[in-house]
């Protein structure tokens, strides 16, 4: 069961990067949360709905996605952590590259949590000027 949560963990991340609503839904259980932890505006608890609504923000902030590359993968029992890079390009020509470590829980086979570290600070000082200009991530905030 770890391998096959490894995996459905990786898709995870994958889809997020790629910006394919499709297959982030296809990973999350109905109630699942994602969890941004830290203390600025991309921080927060956010539902499935909120999730699939930031990656159609985010298709416009960074349209050609954030290309994660999964740098290891670790997996025990229902849960996985995932250790990524972004690196993205903003709709303004600006570079955004990221350091990200995602904890995954999931129950059969689906995410229920997924608590993302990353540098909030970094995110908040480069995206969101993007996401004021377009006027973006307004519904996404918990």
């Amino acid at each position: 069961m770890s391998e096959q949560n490894r995996q459905v963990a990786i898709k995870f991340v994958e889809s997020m990067g790629r910006n394919d609503t499709e297959g982030v839904r296809e990973c999350f259980a109905p109630d699942g949360v994602a969890v941004a932890k830290g203390t600025t505006r991309f921080s927060g608890v956010r539902t499935l709905d909120m999730i699939l609504g930031g990656i159609e923000a985010f298709k416009a902030m960074m349209p050609e996605g954030l290309n994660f590359t999964i740098k290891t993968a670790t997996a025990e029992g229902d849960r996985v952590v995932v250790e990524a890079e972004g690196n993205a390009v903003t709709s303004d020509g600006t570079p955004y590259c990221n350091q990200y470590v995602f904890v995954v829980t999931l129950r059969d086979g689906k995410i229920v949590q997924a608590n993302e570290y990353f540098c909030t600070k970094l995110a908040d000082d480069v995206l969101w000027p993007v996401a004021e200009r377009m006027g973006a991530l307004a519904e996404t905030q918990a």
